[in-house]
C-alpha cells in the first residue's frame, strides 16, 4: 500500500494559510483584549514609558493618511489581499510561503476591522493600541505584521534572495 504523501506545493500553502491565519488570530485576540479592558484615548504603561496601551479608532489609513476615506482602504485591503493569495500560491520556497502569509495576515487583520467595525461596512474603523515614543503613530499588531514582512522581504532581496524564491 502506497502512502500519500504532501507535494511541497501543499506544504508551502499550508505555511502561507497557517501563518496569515495566526496573525490574524492573535491581531483580533489583542484588538478584543483591548477594548474589553482599556479607555479609549488613556495612556496607560506597558513598558514602562516605553511601550504605552493606547486605544484609538482609525479611520485613515498608515500613520494616518487619507482621513475620512475609509472605503476606498477596504477597496484597497481587498485587491491586496487577493494580490497576497495569487502571489503566496505561487512563490517558491517555504520561507517565501511564510513571509507572505504574514503580510496577508496582517492585511486581512485591518481588512477585517474595515468590513466588521463600527460604523459599519465598508467604513469601520481600525483599531489601533501600541504606541512608542517620538511622536510615532499608534498601530496594532496587523501593522506590525504588514511592516515586519515588508522589512524582511527588503533585506532578503538585498541579500541576493529572488523574490519569492
Amino acid at each position: 500500500m502506497s502512502r500519500l504523501r504532501p507535494t511541497a506545493k501543499f506544504l508551502r500553502t499550508l505555511a502561507l494559510l497557517f501563518s496569515a491565519t495566526t496573525v490574524v488570530f492573535l491581531d483580533q485576540l489583542t484588538k478584543s483584549a483591548v477594548i474589553a479592558n482599556l479607555q479609549p484615548r488613556v495612556p496607560y504603561d506597558f513598558l514602562g514609558s516605553v511601550v504605552r496601551l493606547y486605544l484609538t479608532y482609525n479611520n485613515s489609513a498608515a500613520f494616518s493618511m487619507g482621513f475620512g476615506i475609509t472605503w476606498i482602504f477596504t477597496l484597497i485591503s481587498t485587491l491586496a489581499a487577493m494580490a497576497l493569495i495569487w502571489y503566496g500560491l505561487r512563490v517558491r520556497t517555504m520561507g517565501w510561503g511564510v513571509l507572505t502569509g504574514v503580510a496577508l495576515g496582517g492585511v486581512a487583520g485591518n481588512l477585517f476591522d474595515r468590513l466588521t467595525r463600527a460604523p459599519g461596512f465598508p467604513s469601520g474603523q481600525v483599531v489601533d493600541f501600541i504606541q512608542i515614543p517620538f511622536n510615532f503613530p499608534i498601530f496594532n499588531l496587523a501593522d506590525s505584521a504588514i511592516c515586519i514582512a515588508a522589512a524582511l522581504v527588503v533585506i532578503s532581496v538585498a541579500r541576493g534572495s529572488k523574490l519569492g524564491g
